[in-house]
């Protein structure tokens, strides 16, 4: 007969807001199958990653980007870190708004559209939204700056709006009225049409796409079961539930 060993101290995971919903799945089932609480805090990464700099108690830190790891890890506050997931950025669009993604750019740049975009440095999200910018300067000279120049940093910002418990927040952001477009990650607009099914998701052009790979590590002084939770993240039973909630599981079997 196994007997499940309950740790004293629960594992602190800390990890990008758009993980949410998937990471909680992940959490559960790992709790479930190793009997060992996970307490979880989900944020903009650069948020988090900063606060686990200055000191906070976090165990496994899930990032939205490699960069905000691997700057914990060359300062030793962590140990190696791991590519887990895939994302990439879309458009979403209000309601009436014709918008098709070889019209995106014109669109973003018409300045009757209000474009809203998360907040750089303190989350991936708004620095992938500002390379998108970059990359459409090589289509249209100038198309950066004014990009910037117009863009409502809106999440992800320490006085950012935020949403009611299980309400989208860039759903709402667009059914309020306050952007015509938002730059977000696609499950994120998944997620956001599935609660308003007239707003549009707009794939981005090859020559406009960003990709967003989010990687994975374990805090310096960290439990063996923190380990362990980093692990069935990686695991073939972790993966498969990010792939269903809209990323790319690139340790999944292809």
């Amino acid at each position: 007969m196994s007997v499940t060993v309950h740790a004293a101290e629960p594992v602190t995971l800390y990890a990008a807001g758009s993980l949410r919903g998937a990471l909680t799945e992940v959490a559960a089932a790992f709790e479930a199958g190793a009997g060992q609480k996970v307490v979880a805090k989900y944020g903009p990464s650069g948020t988090l990653k900063d606060e686990i700099a200055g000191g906070a108690r976090a165990d496994v830190f899930a990032s939205a980007n490699m960069d905000h790891p691997k700057a914990l890890a060359a300062a030793g506050k962590s140990g190696p870190v791991a590519l887990f997931a895939r994302n990439r950025l879309c458009a979403l669009v209000r309601p009436g708004l014709r918008v098709e993604p070889a019209t995106v750019l014109d669109r973003m740049l018409d300045p009757d559209v209000k474009l809203g975009t998360s907040t750089p440095r303190a989350d991936p999200s708004g620095d992938y939204a500002w390379e998108m910018f970059h990359k459409a300067d090589a289509l249209k000279p100038g198309a950066a700056a004014a990009l910037e120049k117009k863009a409502l940093q809106l999440a992800g910002g320490p006085s950012s709006p935020t949403a009611p418990p299980g309400r989208a927040l860039y759903g709402m952001l667009v059914a309020e009225g306050k952007v015509d477009i938002f730059l977000t990650y696609c499950t994120n607009a998944r997620k956001a049409k599935a609660q308003n099914p007239d707003q549009q998701i707009i794939a981005m052009p090859d020559e406009l796409a960003v990709g967003a790979d989010y990687g994975l590590t374990v805090v310096v002084g960290a439990s063996p079961q923190a380990y362990q939770l980093a692990m069935f993240i990686m695991s073939v039973d972790g993966q498969r539930v990010l792939a269903k909630h809209g990323f790319t599981a690139p340790a999944l079997p292809q």
